[in-house]
């Protein structure tokens, strides 16, 4: 809270006077010293004080200045008032000039708000002056208090009912731009200061009553012209342009973003209810949201900076619903105080609320974006707040989907019911996200029979069913799974790791003891394979599971994807930023042999066309067919074979990591140069020479085992077959 000290008028003219002649005086004194010290052939040192003295009195006196002429116009302004007491009449004047600076012109420009929102052009063009101080908390406060909580929702409305005359009465395209440029101009300098001053965390906050003001403000007809509308159809033009700097607050989505869901509820229950029967189906028509006042008043996005990222046929509507949304999906705090949430005689909470009640209302304008956007943040995260709505929203969105898939006469998915597909088509991406965050859950339902929440590995079947039917989705969850898969290859103990030097290697005992399967003591080779090829069974279940059910999709689908086949090629391009890096603290400690060069030395990062060459060979293979159903199966088979081929590069880079190929003679290797032989660059290799290394990799390290015990297990269909009701195949084949 800024602090406040009075000051009597008279006075502090008087005072400030005094001081500005005290320190002329002091100037001259210093300089007639100085000329008769001099003349004496005297020390001069007791003018130079005398100067330096001056030049603080100086100073003081034009600090005394400039707070004489902010009192000065705070007071012309009306700003401050006096303040009656026994010792006489005080104005009020903050401690620091910045705070009086920020109290006049939040002051001001709050007026100017006011009047613009009255319909005064001219105060709107003042506003705009005003738009670089929303950085300065006093401001902010003086801003917000000017304007007050009506201030703040009226402005929005008027500013909406403006244009809309302005267009009824086929105003010129440059003043309705001008109009438009300068409206939103306002609302972003008005959502930067509510964002600033409703977080308690943030110097301006004005406080828990302005929210409150919010709410009752929110819940208020208002009237502009012959517009009426609601306080929050106002409130969310301001909440659509914020840029998220700063986003708002928890407390501000607890107590407004909470009552702004319950408020639409409130509203449309009535109509939303009757549509459940066949009869009111006919004569309530459509799931109808509050839209904001824009959309009511048909500006489209006149108030809105930016392109429209809704649906093409949406024209700029939005609901007020949505507007929040966009508001929340900057801050995870924000997002999970609306979602994670049950308001008070509810049996729902806002998330299953909102991807179920209220959904065909989002489905009616098409807005996606800015609730996908908020279901990212809020799911995406490794908290235990975001964990639990990724696991609520795919269990939900499992059960709502489930009836649109079933079993065709060739055993394969088929889309049953394609209304019930498209319904939910739009969460498909932000689902896919969410499980892609939570990718070690996968691994626990298939492998441990665990559950995510309440969501069983039939529920994650077919949640992925609706994931994966997303290109950007299923890239994400591959993506996802393949760094899983580096980070569980990457948790193996160097070749050579003993109890003496476990501490220096960054292990522990207990970990000697884990890894060291044979018991002698140290952990060798036939060690390392053992966790290799154990870890290797285990992340092939998870990552067949994502694979296969995409499959079945796009088989369900009737389509032979291209862009399905470019997302496993940059899938496989891509994952070489995920493979475990030599020069890691083991390897450089243990790696003495061959490689060490490379390893000490080489490379901070694998990348280069030698990798990439891999998934163009696999892409191109895959233009070569095109667009039958009949071949569908055939181009989905390259798909898995790119998915192996990047299995192949992780073990091998893994046991590379690892010290397995140490010992190993690399003489006459076309991938190999110097004397002792290292291997090459991996960018320098060409497609050959890289080809050679992997075969010498199986051949000399054996990894062949490890290849063939991934490709038995990622090849076995048997549990999407399972979990998704489909033809049951037999043996480790599984279907061809």
């Amino acid at each position: 809270m800024t602090e406040f000290t009075g000051v009597k008028q008279p006075e502090f003219d008087t005072m400030t006077s005094k001081h500005a002649e005290a320190a002329g005086r002091l100037e001259e004194l210093a300089q007639v010293l100085h000329s008769e010290l001099q003349s004496a052939g005297l020390d001069t040192s007791p003018a130079a004080r005398l100067r330096q003295l001056a030049g603080r009195v100086t100073t003081q006196a034009e600090d005394l200045r400039r707070r004489q002429k902010l009192v000065h116009e705070l007071q012309r302004q009306k700003v401050t008032f006096g303040r009656s007491t026994p010792a006489g009449s005080f104005l009020d004047m903050p401690d620091s000039l910045e705070a009086a600076k920020g109290l006049l012109d939040g002051t001001l420009a709050g007026r100017a708000a006011l009047s613009a929102a009255d319909g005064d052009a001219k105060a709107l063009a003042e506003l705009e002056k005003y738009a670089s101080r929303t950085g300065d908390a006093e401001f902010v406060k003086a801003f917000l208090a000017a304007l007050g909580a009506r201030g703040v929702t009226q402005l929005p409305g008027s500013l909406a009912a403006q244009l809309r005359d302005a267009k009824i009465h086929g105003d010129s395209d440059h003043r309705m731009a001008r109009l438009s440029g300068q409206g939103q101009k306002a609302l972003r300098m008005l959502s930067t200061a509510l964002a600033k001053g409703t977080d308690p965390k943030n110097p301006a906050y004005v406080g828990a009553d302005f929210l409150k003001g919010l709410v009752r403000e929110g819940r208020a007809e208002h009237k502009s012209g012959d517009a009426t509308y609601s306080g929050y159809q106002a409130q969310a033009l301001i909440w659509r342009v914020h840029d998220g700097k700063p986003p708002f607050s928890k407390e501000f989505m607890e107590l407004v973003g909470r009552d702004v869901i319950v408020y639409e509820y409130e509203q449309r229950k009535a109509e939303w209810e009757a549509r459940k029967d066949p009869l009111g189906r006919i004569f309530a028509g459509a799931q109808v949201p509050i839209v904001d006042v824009a959309g009511a008043l048909g500006l489209g996005t006149l108030l809105r900076p930016g392109t429209y990222a809704g649906s093409p046929d949406a024209k700029g509507t939005s609901s007020v619903v949505d507007d929040l949304f966009h508001a929340a999906k900057s801050s995870r705090e924000a997002s999970h105080a609306l979602l994670d949430h049950t308001p008070a005689g509810w049996k729902e909470s806002v998330l299953d609320y909102l991807l179920t009640t209220r959904w065909d209302a989002s489905r009616y304008l098409g807005d996606y974006a800015p609730f996908n956007a908020m279901l990212v943040t809020a799911t995406t995260g490794q908290d235990t707040t975001s964990q639990r709505l990724a696991a609520e929203m795919t269990k939900i969105v499992s059960d709502e989907v489930r009836s649109a898939f079933g079993k065709a006469d060739s055993g394969n998915l088929e889309i049953r019911d394609r209304d019930v597909f498209d319904r939910y088509t739009p969460l498909s991406y932000p689902l896919a996200r969410a499980i892609a965050a939570n990718i070690d859950q996968l691994s626990r339902l298939l492998l441990d029979h665990s559950t995510f929440g309440e969501v069983s590995a039939e529920d994650m079947s077919y949640a992925l069913a609706l994931a994966t039917s997303h290109d950007a989705g299923f890239e994400a969850l591959v993506a996802a799974q393949t760094e899983h898969m580096r980070a569980a290859l990457n948790t193996v103990p160097p070749v050579g790791l003993n109890m003496s030097n476990a501490e220096q290697l960054g292990f522990t005992k207990a970990d000697v003891k884990e890894f060291d399967f044979d018991r002698d003591g140290r952990v060798d080779k036939a060690d390392i394979m053992q966790f290799l090829t154990d870890r290797t069974v285990a992340e092939a279940r998870p990552i067949s599971h994502i694979v296969e059910i995409r499959r079945q999709v796009l088989i369900a689908q009737g389509l032979d994807d291209n862009k399905a086949d470019e997302a496993l090629k940059t899938m496989v391009g891509d994952a070489i930023g995920l493979l475990p890096v030599p020069g890691a603290k083991q390897v450089g400690q243990l790696a003495k042999g061959a490689f060490g060069e490379l390893i000490g030395n080489g490379y901070d990062k694998l990348t280069g066309a030698a990798y990439g060459e891999i998934a163009n060979q696999v892409a191109q293979r895959m233009s070569e067919r095109r667009g039958s159903l009949d071949e569908t199966h055939r181009t989905l088979a390259d798909n898995r074979l790119a998915v192996e081929r990047l299995a192949e590069q992780m073990l091998a880079t893994a046991m590379l990591h690892k010290g397995l190929l140490d010992d190993v003679n690399m003489k006459n290797q076309i991938f190999a140069l110097g004397t002792p032989p290292a291997i090459k660059p991996f960018t320098e290799m060409s497609p050959q020479e890289y080809s050679e290394f992997l075969a010498w990799v199986r051949k000399k390290g054996g990894s062949d085992d490890l290849l063939d015990r991934f490709g038995n297990t990622f090849r076995r269909t048997s549990e999407v077959d399972d979990y998704l009701g489909l033809q049951i195949t037999t043996g480790s084949e599984g279907r061809k």
